[in-house]
Parts: C-alpha cells; sequence; structure tokens
C-alpha cells in the first residue's frame, strides 16, 4: 500500500470514530427516570421476575431529549413476599433501557412502590389485604446509579 491509501485509510476511520462520538451521549449519574408500568407487578411476584415499563416522560440533559417518552424500559423484582423463609417488602430497581432495539443496561436504586396491600383478585373488587399490587400504569421513579451512554 503506498502512503496516499495509508492516509486515506486513516482518515476514514478517524472520521468514523469522531462521528459515533458526536452521536454517543451520556445520562449522568442521580438522573431521574420516570416509568409507567405495563407489567403487572406484585409481592407475590419471585425475585428476579422481570418487568416491563415504558419512560412516562423524555429524558434530557443541557437541553438535549437523549430518550423520547415511550421508550421501551426493564426492570427487576429484588424482594418481594414470593418466599415465606426470606419474605420482605416489595422491592424494585430498572436493568434496562431499550434503544435502537437493544438493551442498554442500566444501575438504579431500588425502590418499594407504596398503595393499599390487595391481592390482585381483591383490587378487582375494591377490597384490600396483605398483597402489595402495581397495576399497568403506576407511575414509579428512579435514580440513575451511575452514567448510562448511549
Amino acid at each position: 500500500m503506498n502512503q496516499t491509501k495509508i492516509i486515506a485509510v486513516i482518515s476514514v476511520i478517524c472520521a468514523a470514530v469522531a462521528s459515533s462520538s458526536v452521536n454517543a451521549a451520556t445520562i449522568p449519574a442521580g438522573a431521574s427516570l420516570t416509568v409507567s408500568t405495563v407489567s403487572l407487578v406484585t409481592s407475590q411476584s419471585v425475585v428476579g421476575r422481570s418487568f416491563e415499563a415504558k419512560l412516562a416522560q423524555d429524558v434530557s440533559v443541557k437541553g438535549n431529549i437523549l430518550l423520547k417518552a415511550g421508550t421501551k424500559v426493564f426492570g427487576k423484582i429484588v424482594s418481594s413476599r414470593a418466599n415465606s423463609r426470606k419474605s420482605g417488602p416489595l422491592s424494585l430497581e430498572l436493568a434496562s433501557i431499550e434503544v435502537n432495539g437493544h438493551k442498554i443496561p442500566v444501575k438504579t436504586n431500588s425502590m418499594e412502590p407504596h398503595g393499599p396491600p390487595q391481592t390482585a383478585r381483591q383490587a378487582q373488587y375494591g377490597h384490600t389485604a396483605g398483597t402489595t399490587v402495581v397495576n399497568p400504569g403506576t407511575k414509579l421513579q428512579f435514580q440513575l446509579l451511575q452514567p448510562v451512554t448511549l
């Protein structure tokens, strides 16, 4: 390869790297993510089970919208009452955000959804009992513990 071709190849590689860096964006640690649940989640759900949600509002950094409301988000149950030996309050955290068909891992705080404890069947009839139910459409707020590069 002659020197002109080598310089041309290096120029193309540098341009590709520069353009991918321009398109990359980072959401800083501490940013709030407000989601609306899509899946039904209860305190009887098994720890580790995932649930689906969507962003309830745009996520912006310095005036630039990085994630639009409606973006798919996936969370997991970190504690529940499903195991009678290690029973605890219902606790959830986010695990990933879907961007352009790819799941990007995220690390958030865990949160305990509040509301009247009830079973799914009792919730349909307006009664309360001992199970916490997070119905689809419930808004939950999480904080990023680590920055996320999109």
